[in-house]
């Protein structure tokens, strides 16, 4: 089976939902477009992936008013590639349907960097339930699904705020595998999320760690490997590990880790049955955090919402940082807020667009 991709990149995010400059088939737009030249062909499981090459042409005025998301040709499934902070997602328009319209091991081929698209995961925008605008579900790189993702539930928020054709500042319900979800997008598009409430009960995250501070699991210790780290144990609706040390070093320094490495052995630990994402943290300043992450069923990432959500969580709870701290991830910054006032999380940060495109189901 033959798999092709066209692509269209944008020179500037979209400042409308209706995408009508947008054009697929490798005709003019007022998108940058992307013309084919001779094609190569790659071993594919199952299948053959045939990939163009990419040349840009100058932007030109469209006369289509047919939003390429909303088209409905059959056969062909229709996406948008976001990007939070590195961490990348194919964005699937699935308001007519409750079930995804691809399966985990479909989702596996497209998050493929070298044979698929490429990306972390695939997110689906779902009808809403219990009262919800939107349902978000998304399948990890390896097929798994998680509860919910931070960077993910942004591109979503951007992702349907073209689809609807909101402008200005708005916000929406999204019910999710981690509960109810509240994304703000603000004036400057970036996007605010109200996160909930951080789960600190040990049985709730889950661990099978002993709560040594009421129900929770804060700067205990863990053997990992033949080296004893201290770990607190957060869960934003999926559960994390953060480590701010270790009886080696009292604070890391995070640029100094060999991720590949440690990562797995924490996310497959004994002590974590649903396995769990992986946190180590470098304390800057009070206000100041830098996090690297091994991510549950995607392995290293450049950012993690969640993570760096429950990161300030951690922080607070062994006394390391304020309640609203800026945290450095490889991607870049979100702004992390623990309001004492309704004890939810609020993360701020950007979710922009890389491209559409569409494949042959």
């Amino acid at each position: 089976m033959a798999i092709t991709a066209t692509i269209s990149v944008p020179i500037t995010s979209p400042t409308r939902r209706t995408l009508s400059s947008v054009n697929f088939f490798l005709s003019s737009s007022s998108s940058r477009s992307i013309s084919a030249t001779p094609q190569r062909s790659f071993k594919y499981p199952n299948s053959r992936l045939v990939a163009s090459s990419m040349k840009t042409e100058t932007p030109v005025k469209s006369t289509t008013s047919t939003s390429f998301l909303h088209q409905k040709e059959t056969g062909f499934l229709h996406f948008a590639k976001y990007h939070g902070l590195g961490n990348d997602f194919v964005l699937i328009d699935n308001r007519d349907s409750s079930e995804p319209k691809i399966s985990s091991e479909k989702a596996v081929q497209i998050c493929d960097r070298n044979f698929g698209v490429g990306a972390d995961g695939v997110i689906f925008v779902l009808p809403g339930i219990n009262g919800t605008d939107y349902t978000m579900r998304i399948f990890n790189s390896d097929g798994s699904e998680p509860e919910m993702c931070g960077n993910g539930v942004r591109c979503f928020a951007k992702f349907v705020s073209q689809l609807e054709s909101l402008h200005g500042r708005h916000s929406f319900t999204i019910h999710t595998g981690a509960g109810l979800i509240v994304p703000e997008v603000l004036e400057d598009g970036n996007v605010r999320v109200d996160m909930g409430e951080p789960i600190l009960k040990a049985s709730d995250v889950p661990t099978k760690l002993s709560p040594n501070k009421d129900q929770a699991v804060v700067k205990a210790e863990i053997d990992v490997d033949g080296i004893i780290w201290n770990v607190t144990c957060v869960s934003m609706g999926n559960p994390h590990c953060l480590t701010f040390s270790n009886k080696e070093t009292q604070n890391l320094v995070v640029d100094e880790l060999k991720l590949a490495e440690i990562g797995p052995k924490f996310e497959h630990h004994e002590m974590f049955p649903a396995r769990t994402n992986t946190e180590f943290v470098q304390v800057l300043s009070n206000s100041h955090l830098k996090m690297r992450v091994w991510e549950r069923g995607a392995g290293a990432t450049l950012a993690c919402g969640t993570g760096a959500c429950a990161t300030v969580v951690a922080a607070v709870l062994e006394g390391r940082a304020g309640r609203n701290c800026t945290v450095d991830l490889p991607g870049g910054p979100l702004q992390i807020e623990w309001k004492d006032e309704d004890n939810h999380v609020y993360m701020t940060g950007s979710a922009d667009l890389v491209y559409y495109g569409s494949l042959p189901l």
